[in-house]
Parts: structure tokens; sequence; C-alpha cells
């Protein structure tokens, strides 16, 4: 039978997206086909339904997602009654369950549904589904004895229905009273409870929704500007010293358009960072004259500044009455639901209550949702050289909301804090160092000048060495004030490894450094290696690729079956380029016995059963291998590259293998998801002791 989870509440502004999004990405961890299912729906777009399918690639036709609109059930319900009601939302319910492994059911809202009883509604649609409840309670402005009663009475009123409630969610309360909540429930309820605080960026509109809900129009700034949050509302009407003073960090301006004053120096103001603001939004209709707008976009690019027809006191009104929205169009916000969500529930044990079977396939979103995991349960220190460049910020912004790991961004702090705030980014829990300024640049001289000294590096010559970002960032790991280090956003792969080598060094039992990449493929994932750092390795250097790459794939949850590859299958072919791969599958196999390995095999009799049937009936790794090991670079970066735009893999990595402590290398193309999954499997990576 199909498993089922049912997110309900108990009346309206609980905040439940936040619930059902966290929901979601647990079963998507788990399961390859997840079905949505939302009974009734208002009319108008589901902007929590475009989230989950823009997010997790939903293939779901969306008509089957909805049961019927709100006007639709409260007719039928009024003229045929509930009976008819539900059992019509039944058969629509039972399309989806039949065609998925596991169903998100996203229960009625509260809010201006005209349906009688909507909370026993909910409960006899998720009994009659056959759906588990969880149940979400709303606390936002209430005391905690106020919350921990409404709490006891949502779990009794589902529960006397005959819901099998998994747990409650309080979503919303009060920060300072959150640990009180959650010791009165943890001590009093049956079921787990888990309280989740109010958190302002999620609660804030972004300047993009504002400008939509005010009829606004965009004088200046661009889509990161516009996608900022708005964490508190300045009104400008005071001289400009008073005016500055009142600023908040995240703030939205608001001030009569004919304040040319106000508007230049709150820009200047986020200009130094002090602070940053989120935009100006100008009331009554009055623009600034052109040289003024073009001295406020010089100020600060891409800071919005919008204007609006009304005055400032009815525009007040209704910005106080504006409240942040998930949606597909804002996946920041989507981040910090899922970090609010991992932070304060329990998501292993809630996925236990839940019992869902884990799919035997493998796809790249589970892949990486996995590696998400796995970083958090034991979070690492990772530095990050390229403490400037966009793509990296961004990617910080996500790995911090998500609690992934604790992060060093290096670079110019000035720099770094202007680039942040012009692109709404929010690093507040990150470390900032300057490497030229840092106290510890003379000491790392010294100790780099030590470890070089048989090249003739002087402590002077080291001194100017160190400043450079990926030499102070491997000293940092070399140091353990950080745990593994990611850069070559905007640096070639020499300049990220070479200190490395000369600093961090190759573990006792590596010959070599190299490097694999994890191939996710539609249903499974593969080890490739090495396909970015040895040109031709000799025997010896390919045994150890082999093994270095067989343990990277353990660590990572895929069972090493290791395919040593060549041009020819089992004895079919010779020559030294066949020899040589021949020579290192027996080293292998006598240095690790306990290793599968095949070789020297072809790469279809290697990954396809039916092409091994023929031509190596009596392996056990042949149709089946896991970890493929390239003869040599040549062919080994070409396939991989030729397999991620031929197939449309997703190619994770490359990930250095070999050495003591973990140092990664980005292609200079990667993507913001690229940069977050390196920089996971590299605190995955420094999980495990130091050699």
């Amino acid at each position: 039978m199909t498993r089922s989870v049912y997110v309900t509440g108990i009346d309206r502004g609980d905040g439940r997206q936040v619930v059902e999004l966290g929901v979601m990405e647990l079963l998507t961890r788990q399961v390859d086909r997840v079905g949505v299912f939302r009974p009734l729906v208002h009319d108008g777009p589901d902007r929590l339904y475009e989230l989950l399918r823009a997010r997790y690639r939903l293939s779901q036709d969306p008509r089957s997602v909805y049961g019927m609109d709100y006007h639709e059930a409260s007719t039928l319900q009024a003229e045929q009654g509930t009976d008819e009601l539900v059992s019509r939302l039944v058969d629509r319910f039972r399309e989806v369950a039949d065609a998925y492994e596991v169903v998100l059911v996203l229960g009625s809202d509260f809010a201006a549904t005209q349906l009688p009883d909507e909370l026993s509604l909910n409960a006899r649609l998720a009994n009659e589904f056959g759906a588990s409840v969880l149940a979400v309670v709303g606390g936002r402005d209430q005391p905690a004895e106020s919350v921990r009663s409404e709490t006891r009475n949502a779990h009794r009123a589902y529960t006397q229905l005959g819901c099998d409630v998994l747990a409650v969610v309080v979503n919303r309360v009060a920060p300072d009273d959150r640990d009180e909540i959650e010791d009165r429930l943890t001590a009093g309820m049956p079921v787990p409870c888990y309280v989740l605080p109010d958190d302002a960026a999620l609660s804030a509109p972004t300047v993009a929704q504002i400008t939509h809900s005010l009829g606004g129009t965009v004088l200046l700034g661009d889509d990161s500007g516009l996608a900022r949050d708005a964490l508190d509302f300045v009104f400008g009407g005071a001289t400009l010293p008073n005016f500055l003073n009142a600023l908040t960090p995240g703030c939205l301006v608001v001030t009569p358009g004919d304040r040319a004053d106000l508007v230049v120096g709150a820009l200047a103001a986020h200009n130094a960072s002090t602070p940053p603001i989120a935009g100006v939004l100008l009331t009554l209709g009055e623009r600034p004259n052109t040289p003024v707008l073009a001295l406020a976009q010089r100020l600060a690019p891409g800071t919005p500044v919008v204007s609006v027809p009304g005055n400032s006191f009815p525009t007040a009104g209704e910005l106080f009455g504006l409240e942040g929205k998930l949606s597909a169009a804002n996946p920041r916000k989507a981040e910090t639901a899922l970090g609010l969500f991992e932070r304060w529930v329990d998501t292993s044990g809630l996925l236990g209550l839940i019992q869902v079977s884990r799919s035997g396939r493998v796809t790249p979103m589970m892949f990486e949702h996995e590696l998400l995991e796995q970083a958090r349960t034991d979070r690492r220190r990772v530095v990050l050289p390229e403490g400037s460049e966009e793509r990296v910020l961004r990617a910080a912004e996500v790995l911090l909301r998500r609690g992934v790991c604790d992060l060093t961004l290096l670079g110019r702090e000035e720099t770094i804090r202007k680039m942040a705030a012009d692109l709404g980014v929010d690093l507040a829990d990150a470390q900032l160092i300057d490497p030229a300024t840092s106290e510890l640049r003379q000491r790392f001289a010294e100790e780099y000048a030590e470890l070089r000294a048989h090249r003739g590096v002087s402590v002077e010559l080291a001194y100017d060495v160190v400043a450079d970002v990926n030499y102070f960032g491997t000293l940092m790991v070399r140091a353990g004030l950080a745990d593994g280090m990611v850069s070559g956003s905007v640096h070639s792969t020499a300049a990220t490894i070479r200190p490395a080598f000369e600093i961090i060094k190759t573990k006792p039992d590596a010959e070599l450094v190299s490097s694999a990449f994890f191939m996710c493929l539609a249903d499974k994932v593969l080890v490739y290696a090495d396909c970015a750092v040895n040109p031709d390795p000799d025997a010896a250097q390919l045994a150890d690729i082999a093994v270095q790459s067989a343990a990277t794939a353990a660590r990572f949850g895929v069972e090493p079956r290791i395919a040593m590859l060549s041009y020819s299958t089992g004895t079919s072919g010779s020559g030294a380029d066949v020899d040589k791969v021949r020579e290192a599958t027996e080293l292998v196999r006598a240095a690790r016995s306990e290793l599968r390995i095949e070789g020297p095999i072809q790469y279809d009799a290697a990954v396809e059963p039916s092409v091994a049937a023929t031509k190596m009936p009596e392996s056990e790794v042949a149709g089946r291998a896991s970890v493929l090991i390239f003869p040599d670079l040549n062919t080994g970066n070409n396939t991989y590259k030729a397999v991620q735009r031929s197939a449309g893999a997703v190619a994770v990595g490359p990930v250095l293998q070999g050495l003591r402590k973990p140092v990664n290398d980005l292609s200079r193309g990667a993507l913001v998801q690229d940069i977050v999954n390196t920089v996971a499997i590299t605190a995955i990576q420094a999980q495990v002791p130091a050699e």
C-alpha cells in the first residue's frame, strides 16, 4: 500500500508551508517517486506546489495534484452531503496513490473556505486516504501556556477522530519561548513535538513582492536586489543625520520621492555597509531627477529604488500587512525554511515514524540530499578562499542557512561584505578573514618557510606567498583552523592543488593524489577516476587510484565494485596499454583481497548486464560495476564529459583523494549547486580523523 503523510493544521496562519516543504525534502531523500495531492485548492496559482514542482523536478501531471476547488467543494457538500464530497476526493487521491511510492497530502488552509468543521473534514480525509497525520499548530504572538494547551487540544482532536497522528509541529513561536514550550510539550505529549521559532527572514516580504503588491515601478535595481528581504521599514522624514542613525540592516527605506537627500544618504550608507539596506521605496508618485538617479546608480548598483503612487501613511498600512511567501520565484526563502525545519526537527526520527522504505534506485537528487544530510550530522569548518566571487557567496548562504557546515571566507572583508550586501546575501554566521592583514600571516609565513626550507624559501619570501588566498586557506587546514578547503571557481586547478601538495601532502598509505567524480545517472551513482589529475599513471599508480576510489565510493554510500577499464575485456587483447591495466588489477587483488575488482574490461561489459553475460558471465563485477577506473587522463576526462552531456548525468566533483586533509577543486564553470555539493563532500571527508 502506498505510504501517505497528511500535513494539516487547526487554523490559518500557522506557516504550515515550512513543514510541508521540510517533509517533502525528507521524502525525496528516500524515495524516487513522490506524489503530491491537495484535496482542496483556491483559485489562482498554488505557490507551494509550484515551488515543490520546480525544486524537486516533479513530473506529475498538475491536473492530478488537485481534488477540487473550495467553491465546488462547499457547493457539493451543501447539496449532496459530506459523504459524496469525501468519496470524490478519495477517488482523485487514489489516482495519485496508484502511481507513486509515497504521497504528500497538503491539507486545507482554513482561509475563507466556507466549509463547516474543516478540522473534522481533514481528519476524515486522512483516514479515508489511509494517511498518517502530521499536525501543525501556529504559535505566533501566543504565551507559552497557551501554545501548550492548543497543541494538546490539536492532538486530542485528531486522535479522537480516529487519526494516526505521527507528531505535532508547533510553528512560529517567540524565539525566547521556544525552549520552554518544547520542555513542556516533551513532558506531556504522547507523540513527538517539534517546536520551530519564528524567523524574521521567512516572514519578511521581498522587495519584488512589495513592488508587485503596491503597484510600484522599478526605477533602479536588478533581480538580485529585488529578491532581498525587507527585514524592517524605516520611514524617512527627519534630517539626514537623524535618518542615518535610524537605518537597520536589511531595512526598506520609505520616503517621499522628493527627498533626494535621504535617497542618496541611504544608498551611500548601503555602499559603505553601514548598514546594508534592502532598497528604497519612494511615495507620492514623485521621482528624483535624472542626475540624482544617476548618482544613486553609481553609489549602489543593483539596489532597488521603487516608486509607488500612494502617500506614506496608506503605504505604511499596506507594508505592515504584507508577509513573505514561499514560492518558486524565491529559492532563498526555501533554503531558509529548510534550514529552520532541519535545525529544530529530529528529521531522522520523523523519517522513522513515517516508515518509508528507501528506493532501490538512487537518483541525482537523492544523492545530493544525502550529501547535505551526512555533512550536517557532524558539522565541520570549510574554508573558501574565493570569498568575493558571487557564486561562492550564494553557495555560502545556502550552506549556512541549511546548517551544512561552518564556513570561513577569505578576502578583503570590506569587499566581501559590500558584495554580500549588493546580492542580498546573509553572511552573519560566516567567519571572514583577510590574509593580507590577518594576525595569522606571520605565523603561517614561518611555518611555510620551515616546510619549504629545502627549496630555499625564506620567511620573507614566505610572507608574500601566504598572502595568496589558496596558500593561506591550505595553511588554515594544516593548522586545524579549518577542516577542509574548496577553491577553483576562479582559480586554475594548479593554483588550487599545488599548495595542498606542498603543505598537506599525501596520506601514508597513498602513493599519489588522484581525483574521482560522482556521476549521478537517472537510477544510480557511479564513481569515475581519475579524470582530472594524473595524465598517464603506471600500473602501481593505477592500482593506488583504484584503492583510493573504492574508499571514496564507500565513504559516500556507493558499494564499491571496481572495473579497471581498457579497450579489451579479459584475455581478448594484448599490448602495453592492456598489460598495464592487467598488472594494476593484480596489484589491487594482492594488496586488498576483500575488494571486488575486474580488469581489464570494456565499459559496456562493466555496466551493462546483457553484455557482461556474454563477455564475462562468471564475474561478480561485470555488468554491475560502480567504480570505473580509466587507464589515463585523456580517456577519463573525455568520457566523464561525454556522459555528462549526452546522458544528462550530474557530475559531482572532482573529489581529490589521497591527501591527509581534504582540499577540493571546482570547475571554473561551477554552478552554485556544484559548489554546495563540493563543500558538502569536503565536510564529509573531514569527518574521518586526519592521518
